[in-house]
């Protein structure tokens, strides 16, 4: 499916999808029906640039903080009260937090004006 969502434009991601469902379709025949009956949701992510694609796409972020929550909550067995539980995992977001904040968003030159473009009234609430 990698080849779908970073296809250059929407028609070679409809052609990827096809071979998807050529190689994969009797096996994961429910993937190509989801894809399929949701194109048209699916295929707007087309209408930004490659840079901006790449930022909507990645998961990496999201990975990072599961498996910080999961390091800091393997270790602990069981906790007391629901408040301590939530106190883990305030501090497992504010450790996650730090390394966000000193770490920058790979073409973030390149991808703040397409942002400030394709969501003016967004940014501009933020950026005062």
């Amino acid at each position: 499916l990698k080849s779908v969502y970073s296809a250059l434009n929407e028609e070679d991601a409809q052609l990827a999808l096809t071979e998807f469902n050529d190689i994969w379709g009797k096996k994961y025949p429910n993937i190509t029906m989801s894809w399929t009956n949701h194109w048209l949701e699916l295929s707007t992510f087309f209408k930004y640039p490659d840079t901006v694609r790449k930022l909507i796409y990645t998961t990496n972020p999201i990975e990072s903080l599961n498996a910080t929550i999961k390091r800091k909550t393997k270790s602990k067995g069981s906790f007391p009260t629901i408040e301590s539980a939530f106190k883990v995992l305030y501090l497992a977001i504010q450790e996650q937090q730090e390394k966000w904040n000193m770490s920058s968003v790979r073409n973030w030159f390149e991808i703040y004006p397409q942002l400030s473009i394709f969501f003016s009234e967004i940014v501009s609430k933020y950026t005062k």
